[in-house]
């Protein structure tokens, strides 16, 4: 509960409650969060100090609303390091949850000048263009676009797209991978993302954009990618010089 004598405000408390209560799997979940009529009366407190507390909670992917249902208990974010360069497939496999995708484009394309600097090839030469949602445990996380050079990859096909385009390079193409140079930032889903990630319009996305090395430093993939804030964070060390 909470203590109106503390110096916290009575809204963190709730918060600090509720989260505990998740923690200890009194709300697991899916599961409807009691109304904010329900707490104020539980808790002792105005609606107002609920509704700021399950705002918060709602804006940090703790609780998810969902319009003339309720307030629901979101599931857990994955964790997804900022150190080392791995795929979506080998980041889920690790996790122990099942990677899928969605195959929604695959052409070639004349390269767009912003992608023919970053593959380092002549611009509108050819690329794959490859668009897939990426799911874990049959629930969409991202939107990945790739492009690569179909001189690098002749033989790419629906097929091998569907699966580990990493595994497809390393171990079919003997071709290793060595480093990428990746930006984040945030932003918000238009429409059509928000449909194929089942979202609701205008939702928090992390927009990423990658340009992938192999080893001996040939650029080989410029990938762009919208993944779902709600269900998606990145974490990192960071050491003090």
């Amino acid at each position: 509960m909470i203590d109106k004598k503390s110096p916290l405000p009575m809204y963190y408390q709730i918060e600090e409650d509720i989260k505990q209560r998740i923690s200890n799997n009194e709300f697991r979940p899916s599961d409807m969060i009691p109304s904010e009529r329900e707490l104020s009366e539980s808790y002792e407190v105005s609606r107002m100090t609920v509704r700021q507390a399950m705002t918060n909670m709602v804006n940090e992917g703790v609780l998810f609303r969902e319009k003339g249902k309720g307030t629901f208990v979101a599931d857990e974010k994955i964790e997804q390091p900022l150190q080392g360069l791995t795929s979506f497939t080998e980041d889920m496999k690790k996790r122990g949850m099942e990677a899928s995708s969605k195959l929604i484009s695959f052409e070639k394309v004349a390269a767009p000048l912003d992608i023919s600097r970053k593959l380092a090839i002549e611009e509108e030469a050819d690329v794959y263009q490859i668009q897939r949602i990426r799911y874990a445990d049959q629930k969409p996380m991202a939107i990945e676009k790739n492009f690569l050079p179909v001189a690098m990859f002749p033989g790419l096909s629906e097929a091998i797209v569907l699966g580990s385009l990493y595994h497809y390079i390393e171990q079919t193409k003997k071709q290793p991978i060595g480093k990428a140079n990746q930006m984040i930032e945030a932003t918000t889903a238009d429409e059509n993302q928000a449909s194929l990630l089942d979202i609701p319009t205008d939702s928090a996305v992390l927009y990423i954009e990658r340009n992938s090395f192999l080893t001996d430093g040939t650029p080989f993939e410029v990938v762009k990618s919208s993944y779902r804030a709600d269900r998606y964070k990145f974490i990192s060390d960071i050491y003090r010089a």
